[in-house]
């Protein structure tokens, strides 16, 4: 993936550093290996925010932060791939992980409604909890893994591609000097 379209999107390591929200860090945001646009900097980063958006836990991103200065791969990237679990479709990635869980574990799986209600989360997810982690753990790491190998392979590609088309500017360079 070209580093200028990554780039693009992401925050420079000054502006992450400014941020007066995460001061309390002090110096661990000045690792350069934080906001390295490489091909292991990213793929970790991926499979970072990929893993970290299955997890049915409040906090995604800081866990994202946490993981990415733990791993040393771009923070900023990581971050933001936590939403890929956003309000629409969490629904459907914490429902299919419930139902994974469920048939992995072999436990019948419980019929509920959703409610946002302090009573539901206090009655309810004491029910379903273990079905659910247990299968958004088992799909956090393996899309984390698809992610991780998915975005080394078009790194890859992206290097061999630019490599061949410097060769062919190369020859008709030749080609116009004879």
């Amino acid at each position: 993936m070209p580093k200028s379209v990554i780039r693009r999107w992401l925050p420079t390591p000054e502006q992450v550093r400014s941020n007066n929200g995460l001061k309390f860090l002090g110096t661990l945001l000045h690792d350069p290996n934080l906001f390295h646009l490489n091909r292991h900097s990213v793929s970790v980063a991926f499979a970072v925010g990929v893993f970290t958006a299955f997890l049915p836990l409040p906090g995604q991103m800081i866990i994202a932060a946490l993981l990415a200065l733990w791993f040393r791969c771009n923070l900023p990237l990581s971050m933001a791939l936590v939403w890929i679990s956003n309000p629409v479709t969490m629904p459907a990635i914490f429902y299919s992980t419930y139902k994974l869980g469920a048939w992995m574990l072999g436990t019948p799986p419980v019929q509920f409604e959703i409610e946002l209600s302090w009573e539901w989360l206090t009655e309810e997810v004491g029910r379903i909890w273990l079905p659910l982690f247990f299968g958004s753990l088992i799909s956090g790491i393996f899309f984390a893994t698809i992610a991780y190998f998915v975005m080394q392979a078009i790194w890859r590609w992206q290097v061999v591609k630019r490599w061949k088309s410097r060769l062919e500017q190369r020859k008709a360079q030749l080609d116009q000097l004879n």
